[in-house]
């Protein structure tokens, strides 16, 4: 390549240099980057100076807001103090200590013990490589299958990636890797039977769930994956006494169950853990994003004791726990995540969550009779609108047309970001937001609907 051919913008090396994850490579190409360069509050800057409200909080993550200087200084001390340490081999940090301790303080279940990571990817791989430890050390060597779900997100990792239920994470890689299973998604809107109650719903996939493990054989079967919500999915919110069902379903065959709290956990759903949102009552349960609210990278496992003590004796009769990253406990990060836990409590974030939530919900429920829109969907500030071509019957749209994509472009033209995520559009704003911000968002929601509907009745 020629470097002197290639015009001195941020945009044109962006495509020269970078490759982007989750992204239509070609397409990206012609297209280019949103060049993002600052951010306050909920709000992000771009290279030509113009405001976005971020309504995705990032990537799911960015909780408390960009430049909040109690986290930047949170890791300024850490890093003129210690920058790094390994915690392999007895070694440990005072933050990582802290931070164990802080997260088992405030585990939904008894937990034990937490193993750090770097993201929410490599949670979900440790997580899987515990099911499979423990059922070793317990002496149940072939229960190494895992389930996940139809449409579930869990990472983009050979591993996770297997675990998720999403197709265009499979296709092209060869994947999902043999020993990965997917059971039905809870998208009541979308495979609810006609006349069908959430409930019969519910009992329907618990009893899919259970004829799967017959089917399998319940000797080989380790562990169920399951996001409390949905998130990359689109937002699924679980139908009534869907995880009461299916906890005993698991219970009753011996099957370890993990809760993905990566996007759920830290106040997102109205509760400061999913699992306390939906009676979720895991033996593992992984978290990210929200952990150091996005400004270090850092993902956590948290695990029983009936885990630990197996892993544990298991660990002294090899020689070691041979399971790591250089990463894991990096003092850095785990000072930035305690000091976001302080704000979690100190500025009642939580409590903030369950008073600008309904502003949110009810926001966008102003829109279940619009001609675009089939469903609304979600809790506290999590959210979701999915399109079809006739709401009555549930007819989608052709998927050339894009809708969902075009809805989001016209809000990014408004100075808003959501994301498009197949037929539907998902919000997962800050958990600083304020109501005044979240009606931003409804009115910018409402102009591109309305822009993109007359755009359809022209086709």
């Amino acid at each position: 390549m020629n470097n002197a051919k290639i015009p001195n913008t941020p945009a044109a090396r962006d495509i020269a240099y970078q490759l982007h994850s989750v992204t239509n490579l070609r397409l990206h190409e012609s297209l280019g980057p949103l060049v993002l360069e600052s951010g306050k509050g909920v709000r992000v800057v771009d290279i030509d100076g113009k405001s976005y409200i971020d309504g995705m909080a990032g990537l799911w993550c960015a909780a408390l807001g960009f430049s909040e200087p109690r986290l930047a200084d949170a890791a300024m001390r850490q890093m003129q103090r210690l920058p790094y340490q390994s915690t392999f081999a007895h070694r440990s940090n005072e933050p990582a200590i802290d931070l164990a301790e802080a997260l088992i303080a405030r585990a939904p279940v008894p937990m034990s013990k937490v193993l750090f990571q770097s993201s929410g990817s490599e949670a979900i791989d440790t997580a899987i490589k515990l099911v499979w430890y423990y059922h070793e050390a317990i002496g149940a060597p072939k229960k190494r299958k895992v389930i996940g779900r139809k449409r579930g997100y869990h990472g983009t990792s050979i591993a996770s990636a297997s675990l998720s239920g999403q197709d265009p994470l499979h296709r092209g890689f060869g994947i999902p890797i043999t020993g990965f299973l997917h059971a039905s998604s809870p998208h009541f809107y979308r495979d609810g039977l006609p006349d069908e109650s959430e409930e019969a719903f519910a009992t329907r996939l618990a009893r899919e769930l259970e004829d799967l493990i017959l089917r399998e054989d319940p000797s080989t079967i380790g562990g169920f994956f399951a996001e409390p919500i949905m998130g990359a999915g689109g937002v699924i919110v679980p139908p009534a006494t869907y995880f009461e069902k299916i906890q005993a379903v698991l219970k009753k065959y011996d099957v370890l169950f993990v809760a993905d709290e990566v996007i759920c956990g830290f106040c997102r759903t109205g509760n400061y853990w999913g699992s306390q949102t939906y009676g979720l009552s895991p033996d593992l349960l992984t978290c990210a994003k929200a952990l150091s609210a996005a400004y270090f990278p850092m993902s956590a496992v948290m695990m029983t004791e009936k885990i630990y003590q197996a892993i544990a004796d298991q660990s002294a009769q090899l020689g070691v726990f041979a399971h790591g990253y250089t990463m894991g406990g990096h003092p850095v990060g785990a000072a930035v995540a305690l000091e976001a836990i302080k704000i979690y409590d100190e500025d009642k974030i939580l409590d903030h969550v369950r008073e600008v939530g309904p502003v949110l919900q009810s926001g966008l429920r102003r829109f279940e009779h619009h001609p675009l829109v089939g469903n609304v969907r979600g809790v506290a500030l999590i959210g979701a609108l999915e399109f079809m071509a006739d709401p009555k019957t549930k007819s989608p749209f052709d998927p050339s047309l894009k809708i969902s994509v075009k809805v989001m472009d016209s809000l990014r033209r408004q100075g808003i970001l959501l994301r498009a995520l197949g037929d539907s559009l998902v919000c997962a704003p800050p958990l600083i937001i304020g109501a005044d911000e979240i009606e931003s968002i409804i009115t910018g929601l409402s102009v591109a609907l309305d822009e993109v509907y007359a755009w359809t009745r022209k086709q």
